[in-house]
């Protein structure tokens, strides 16, 4: 009886220690893009300090939302608890933008992140359709008549992405002046499949919080 007590307490922190998004997180990194200028160095041909500061912003959220997923498959969460972890950092991101030209920067950082939750709640549901070179021409008919279609067959993309598949660069138009919003969700799960990759060896040790 002793034995058995002992490895119940010693199962239950592993499921605690993790620290994901909190209002906190979101907070700072609000804070960093407020006091970054997106004004253009005519000396330099790096982005403004703000665009790599608004990248940086985005891939955090994603690596931050697909440990949750990452946590799943290892068993370390149970269907329910990932439901319930991801529906907690969807209303940090998703929450209302601020005011002003702040709030414009962070609703251009939100449209792709639809991508990402929409993918993340599909995978766990399980189910999705793995025909991505169908599904992308399936999206780009869709996002000029039925936005929450092409989400949905966005989500499978991404879905099959975190399942492991390769995804989306060959898909990405390279005239900026044609992208839609779905080939920001391409971009999106993209990053999504790099974040994946990323995260090969998260979770072998207790308590990584980065």
């Amino acid at each position: 009886m002793v034995k058995k007590a002992g490895k119940k307490i010693e199962a239950e922190p592993l499921r605690l220690f993790y620290i994901f998004y909190n209002q906190e997180r979101w907070d700072n990194w609000l804070k960093t893009l407020k006091e970054s200028s997106f004004e253009a160095d005519p000396k330099s041909d790096e982005l403004p300090e703000g665009f790599r500061v608004l990248d940086s912003f985005s891939v955090d959220i994603t690596v931050s939302v697909l440990k949750v997923i990452k946590l799943y498959q290892n068993k370390r969460y149970t269907f329910e608890e990932a439901v319930d972890k991801l529906s907690q950092v969807e209303m940090i991101v998703m929450s209302a933008a601020p005011e002003g030209d702040l709030g414009e920067i962070v609703e251009i950082l939100q449209l792709p992140k639809l991508a990402l939750f929409a993918s993340c709640r599909l995978y766990l549901a399980g189910g999705f359709d793995k025909d991505i070179k169908t599904l992308v021409k399936k999206g780009r008919g869709d996002i000029e008549k039925d936005m929450e279609q092409a989400l949905e067959t966005a989500a499978n993309i991404g879905a099959s992405v975190i399942d492991g598949a390769s995804c989306c660069g060959k898909y990405v138009k390279d005239d900026i002046e044609q992208t839609t919003l779905f080939d920001e969700w391409l971009i999106e799960c993209e990053r999504m499949g790099e974040a994946m990759t990323s995260l090969k060896n998260f979770d072998e040790g207790v308590g990584d919080e980065d």
